[in-house]
């Protein structure tokens, strides 16, 4: 048996497991919990992109990654990828028939491209992305500019990015939260096309933003390659929340120094619920109602910088191999209700301010970097989950550096946050691609 076959099962040997550790002496748990729970037998890794890992723990990362979606666009990892440059296309497929329900608003075409981009390591990778182009002319002149929607995918499994309902239409998997608030409808009714990548990337790495910020960027490159008579001189406005935020905050500082060409193309950035800070984060989730997230978050960072997967115990192993793998945003929430911490998981006393846990905190830490277009910051005064801190950290950051802020604080937690303050961030955005100069409001 190489993989679980029940979240039941898990749940309940996680619960044994949580009153054994309790009951433990200090310094007993790691080995306690691989004495109550057998490793799992898993198959020998086959070809993979990520090398020089031991034959265990690449075994364990193969077994952890998302099932196939069974689109070669998708899953198929490409040859020669190292002889392309970042933003090349390497496919394209016409899924106006299937992306319309979706638009809510009439358009000419959607385009799902497949391109090259860079991976957190500097590696080459591929991503997804989906353009759609609306009816409805542009609001000023001729030039089509673009609204780029990084939505909150929060996701383990391939099936569960915006790009794959567009190319495939509803299923199971589709979030209807997509939909909300109405991004897409509401830019394409003003004229502008929409991007939206699937910023998670091949391994879908939710919450890595070195992969999330590059895929965005090279989203960007790709449509100005695909279709250079229409999008070469447009302007882009990029925005998300949340998860989605991750994706925009990486997009933002990473631009300067990875895709500098993109200066003047790059019109603002609008984030808002924005996750910055990694340990304080991850010690506020811990154990809570918020654990769930925590889990999901770590092992699909762990996708990307497998030698975290040696820090988890038989336990964490079975979870990692099991369903979880698949599971999509709307479903890490729920398997937090049991406030299981993720020390239940990991082999080390205390896994938080371990050093391989500090070194992930280390290269997901994007503090250092300052972008150079505008930024629209908001988030919720109450909210409980991501403290407002967080944002308003980005923010004074920023503002210290001469960049152009607007930070609003919303009286709001987290999820009335995304409604509350998506109107603010569309008219900004709609200002910015009108060629309405930044204003400057730091907080």
């Amino acid at each position: 048996m190489s993989r679980p076959g029940s979240l039941r099962t898990l749940v309940l040997a996680a619960l044994t497991v949580t009153a054994a550790v309790t009951a433990a002496p200090v310094g007993a748990a790691p080995s306690l919990v691989d004495d109550v729970v057998p490793a799992p037998a898993l198959p020998a890794a086959s070809a993979q992109p990520i090398k020089d890992l031991p034959a265990d723990i690449a075994a364990l990362w193969q077994a952890t990654r998302a099932t196939p979606t069974g689109d070669p666009i998708f899953d198929a990892w490409p040859a020669g990828l190292a002889d392309r440059r970042p933003g090349e296309i390497i496919d394209q497929r016409d899924v106006t028939a299937t992306a319309a329900p979706f638009a809510v608003a009439p358009i000419q075409q959607a385009l799902l491209l497949k391109f090259r981009t860079t991976d957190s390591r500097g590696a080459p990778s591929y991503a997804t992305a989906t353009l759609l182009i609306p009816t409805a002319a542009p609001p000023t002149g001729t030039i089509r500019q673009v609204v780029v929607n990084a939505l909150p995918i929060n996701s383990l499994g391939a099936t569960c990015t915006p790009g794959y309902a567009f190319a495939h239409g509803a299923h199971p998997k589709f979030n209807l939260g997509d939909l909300f608030p109405p991004t897409m409808a509401w830019a394409l009714n003003r004229g502008h096309a929409v991007l939206v990548p699937d910023h998670e990337g091949p391994l879908m790495a939710y919450a890595e933003p070195t992969v999330a910020g590059h895929a965005v960027l090279d989203a960007i490159r790709a449509v100005r390659a695909v279709r250079p008579e229409v999008f070469g001189d447009s302007r882009f406005a990029v925005g998300g929340y949340s998860g989605g935020a991750i994706a925009a905050y990486g997009a933002a500082v990473l631009q300067p120094e990875y895709a500098p060409e993109l200066a003047d193309a790059l019109a603002g950035v609008a984030m808002g619920g924005l996750i910055s800070d990694y340990p304080a984060i991850a010690e506020r989730f811990n154990g809570g109602m918020a654990s769930g997230i925590l889990m999901a978050a770590g092992l699909a960072v762990a996708r990307e910088h497998p030698a975290l997967l040696a820090q988890l115990n038989h336990l964490g192993q079975w979870v990692a191999a099991s369903p979880v793998r698949d599971l999509c945003g709307d479903s890490n929430g729920p398997l937090g209700l049991l406030g299981l911490p993720v020390d239940v998981g990991m082999s080390p006393p205390d896994p938080l301010a371990s050093d391989a846990v500090r070194e992930i905190f280390s290269r997901t830490d994007l503090s250092s970097r300052t972008a150079d277009t505008a930024l629209y910051i908001y988030h919720g005064q109450f909210d409980f989950g991501v403290p407002p801190e967080q944002g308003l950290a980005v923010a004074r950051r920023h503002c210290a550096r001469d960049t152009e802020v607007v930070f609003r604080a919303l009286p709001t937690e987290h999820s009335l946050g995304m409604m509350a303050g998506w109107p603010g961030a569309m008219d900004w955005m709609d200002a910015r691609l009108t060629g309405v100069p930044a204003p400057r409001e730091c907080p």
